[in-house]
């Protein structure tokens, strides 16, 4: 960092423009802690806003328990996706606090404020609805509510609604219409979203699920019917990634509830 920009910064400041901690942040070296089996990027929520999030699917168990105590270590909030039984089984001894989501095939070691009193605990980082067109798109819609949860919003699931009986859609308007950000997962021709999107004034993010017959193509079908979609608020995200949606989901509905409680 250069003269100019340390002065630009100290400037900002002095206007109030950036608090103490966020100009001390500005420089912060990156913090990395190695385990060995990897490089854990401690410095991730400071940054991007959510802590580092482990995928679990190759890692052997020993791995997963020294990637967890290195996020714990750093104050972090742990979130793996993709973590088999097998795993979990092994997991669960070692971090008795973690909650297992054998649908979903998560393991989040829950928020500090989740064991404090209801009264005081703050208020939650948004409201995140998820929707699945069929109850086989659930393993993903999990995930994706996992995520979600983790990133702190207030998430609610309404199953079973897919095009082919859209009438069961219209009983949840109210509750999609009072979302910061809606997730829709489905397979099959991917239809819903675009349906969803027409009901609603906040961003649609469409999760394509390999859920469907032989010309689905694993999820490409879907995929490719939620990238045409024609409703305007409709965005995508890649085939069975229950979890990039719920991390967007979580982005967007944090970002406006800091909005609806600026002074």
């Amino acid at each position: 960092m250069n003269t100019h920009e340390i002065e630009k910064l100290a400037q900002q400041l002095l206007a109030g423009k950036l608090s103490p901690a966020e100009f001390a942040g500005r420089f912060h070296p990156p913090g990395i802690a190695d385990v060995g089996e990897a490089q854990v990027d401690t410095d991730r929520r400071r940054r991007c806003g959510f802590p580092e999030v482990v995928y679990a699917q190759g890692k052997t168990v020993a791995a997963i328990e020294k990637i967890f105590t290195a996020l714990i270590a750093s104050g972090a909030d742990v979130l793996a996706t993709r973590v088999s039984p097998e795993q979990a089984a092994e997991l669960g001894p070692k971090f008795p606090a973690g909650c297992y989501n054998p649908v979903g095939r998560t393991f989040r070691i829950p928020l500090a404020v989740e064991k404090t009193p209801a009264a005081a605990k703050p208020a939650a980082a948004g409201r995140v609805t998820i929707v699945t067109a069929g109850t086989s798109d659930l393993p993903v819609a999990e995930e994706a509510r996992e995520t979600a949860v983790w990133t702190g919003a207030e998430v609610a699931l309404i199953q079973d609604v897919g095009v082919a009986g859209p009438h069961r859609l219209a009983a949840h308007l109210d509750q999609l219409r009072g979302a910061d950000a809606v997730i829709v997962v489905a397979g099959m021709e991917g239809a819903l979203p675009s349906v969803v999107g027409g009901h609603v004034a906040c961003p649609v993010i469409g999760v394509p699920t390999s859920i469907g017959y032989g010309a689905s193509f694993g999820g490409v079908a879907a995929l490719l019917g939620m990238l045409n979609s024609c409703a305007s608020n409709v965005t995508v995200v890649n085939i069975d990634a229950g979890f990039k949606g719920g991390y967007i989901a979580g982005l967007i509905a944090r970002n406006a509830a800091r909005e609806r409680h600026a002074p």
